[in-house]
């Protein structure tokens, strides 16, 4: 749940009055890109059908923009030292399935220009309604370049559109819905480990891997930790995850959203009914959970075209308009909602006993997704017997979530950066 990264990064910046220094290296981006050009899959591929160059990155150009952003983030300086070289930046087409078709699905994977062996990062964006803004279609926005520019700290950082964005932007978003993130991200990676030599001369991969992401992401991350210690530990060696803000237990976050006389950004709540109708994840009619007219809008608000503030502009914050009395009144015991409640449990990250390290971050002043959400998922992770030395939770005082982007992914980031050196 979340302002999309670039949201949030940009909102972030101009609260913060960056300097005409950094707006003018951010502008100066989309000249230093290479031209693309297409290479088409050769026969015996299982996942990968196409690699694109999208961008490049120099040395300088990373360095000064971290330089910049240094300013009113101290924090950065503790990376800028990582930066060994340029980083190119591919767009990825591969093949996974979503609603039990298979489809074509996009994202970037950024490559360090030294030839070596790398591990992968693999970042999970926060939630976006509009595909001009998923990460193949937007790759200088400035939060995903803070991003890309990982590779060149020694990493291969793989980044998903995830389903309905990029090259699937013609098939719904599958928004908090985890079979599909998670098939489409595992997918990606496998598509990733097919890449010969000729694809990306010189670089090729150790086997270990590490997730970030926040809010959408955050809960995209914890999902794929825990798919990949128990369903695909034979495909990649998870060597540990950072989880920003993500709303781990569905039915909680609901709980907490409508427990109050309003909540700031009603584009979640229709979101995830919108998904949840068009993946048949419950029974219920959209009218037995929203009220008219907000019901009969959804199917045009999520179309991939319209951003946040259109949306919200066209439901409401007032929890009692925006759902039904009946909704309010039981979806948490109703049998009418029993099938709500059935499709909350079955996409939200059940605890379980973690033996890879896993850091969960979140904001204290999260006025979004409610911080209760980390807080229950750590205590869950130790009642399953997991090791406090291995699950770290820490809340981030005083920044709501847009404000909690920059300082819990940096922190995340400095959590696998010392995981890699060990």
């Amino acid at each position: 749940m979340s302002f999309f990264f670039k949201k949030n990064y940009d909102r972030a910046m101009r609260h913060r009055n960056y300097s005409l220094k950094y707006l003018l290296i951010f502008l100066l981006a989309a000249t230093l890109g290479t031209s693309c050009r297409k290479e088409s899959t050769e026969p015996g591929y299982t996942y990968f059908v196409s690699r694109e160059l999208a961008m490049s990155y120099t040395r300088e150009y990373i360095l000064s923009l971290l330089d910049a952003a240094s300013a009113d983030y101290p924090e950065v300086n503790e990376i800028k030292g990582s930066v060994a070289g340029s980083v190119d930046v591919y767009k990825l087409i591969y093949r996974t399935t979503a609603g039990g078709n298979e489809i074509l699905a996009s994202g970037l994977v950024c490559v360090p220009s030294i030839a070596n062996a790398y591990p992968v990062l693999c970042f999970q964006n926060g939630t976006n309604t509009q595909n001009a803004y998923s990460p193949s279609e937007f790759v200088i926005n400035t939060g995903y370049q803070m991003i890309e520019f990982i590779a060149s700290m020694g990493y291969v950082v793989v980044i998903p559109d995830y389903p309905g964005f990029g090259e699937s932007a013609d098939i719904p978003h599958p928004y908090l819905i985890k079979e599909p993130t998670v098939k489409s991200i595992a997918d990606m990676l496998l598509a990733v480990k097919e890449l010969r030599n000729n694809e990306l001369p010189g670089i090729s991969l150790s086997g270990d891997c590490y997730f970030l992401g926040y809010s959408q992401g955050g809960w995209a991350t914890l999902a794929m930790h825990k798919a990949m210690e128990l369903e695909y530990s034979g495909d990649f060696n998870l060597r540990g995850s950072a989880c920003g803000a993500g709303p781990y237990d569905l039915g909680l976050l609901l709980e907490r959203m409508t427990a109050q006389e309003t909540y700031p950004m009603p584009v979640y709540i229709g979101y995830i009914v919108n998904a949840y109708t068009e993946y048949k994840q419950f029974s219920n009619p959209v009218t037995d959970i929203l009220n008219e007219p907000y019901a009969s809008l959804l199917p045009d608000l999520y179309t991939g075209a319209l951003s946040f503030e259109q949306i919200n502009a066209q439901l409401t914050t007032s929890v009692a308009e925006l759902l039904s009395a009946d909704f309010l009144s039981g979806f948490d015991s109703g049998q009418k909602y029993a099938s709500v409640r059935e499709a909350f449990s079955r996409n939200s990250i059940s605890a379980w006993r973690t033996e890879k390290p896993l850091y969960l971050l979140h904001g204290g002043n999260d006025t979004q997704v409610d911080p209760v959400t980390t807080e229950e998922m750590y205590n869950d992770m130790m009642q399953e017997g997991t090791s406090p030395l291995l699950c770290i939770r820490e809340i981030v005082p005083g920044v709501d979530h847009s404000d909690g982007v920059l300082p819990c992914m940096l922190r995340g980031l400095l959590f696998i950066m010392a995981l890699n050196s060990n």
